[in-house]
């Protein structure tokens, strides 16, 4: 008979964070940023450009979402590299947003999100890593 596997909760606590910062993105950006800078008398071509550009940050949320989401649910050994490369990807996005506000003086709290999602994917990655020594020593 065959163990059933244990969740993987840092993939799913990185997972709903990351949900919830995909619909706030998606539903709050859309009210305090995108909707006033559409109202703005920047070029037609700029603004969509900038559209475009914001809501493929928003595919990116609700994928990567997925991903995590699956992954902790369902964990499977190959998310490993998967998850370390999402802690690289959120952990430079939150960066990026921490730059920001110091450059422009100004808070740009998304890194508050963005960070955890990189800690908790990295956590993930670290979990899968540890099990997979442990197993190997066994072997």
């Amino acid at each position: 008979m065959q163990a059933k596997k244990q969740r993987n909760v840092y993939s799913l606590i990185a997972g709903l964070i990351n949900v919830f910062t995909a619909f706030v993105h998606l539903i709050g950006g859309q009210i305090t940023l995108v909707d006033p800078l559409m109202q703005t008398s920047l070029p037609l071509d700029v603004r969509a450009q900038w559209l475009g550009a914001w809501h493929i940050v928003t595919v990116i949320l609700f994928i990567t979402s997925f991903s995590l989401l699956r992954d902790g649910i369902s964990p499977r050994t190959t998310f490993q590299n998967k998850a370390f490369e999402y802690a690289i990807l959120y952990g430079a996005f939150g960066i990026v947003f921490i730059g920001v506000s110091i450059y422009m003086k100004n808070s740009a709290p998304q890194w508050i999100l963005l960070i955890p999602i990189g800690l908790f994917s990295f956590l993930s990655f670290r979990t899968y890593h540890l099990n997979q020594i442990k197993d190997d020593s066994n072997s």
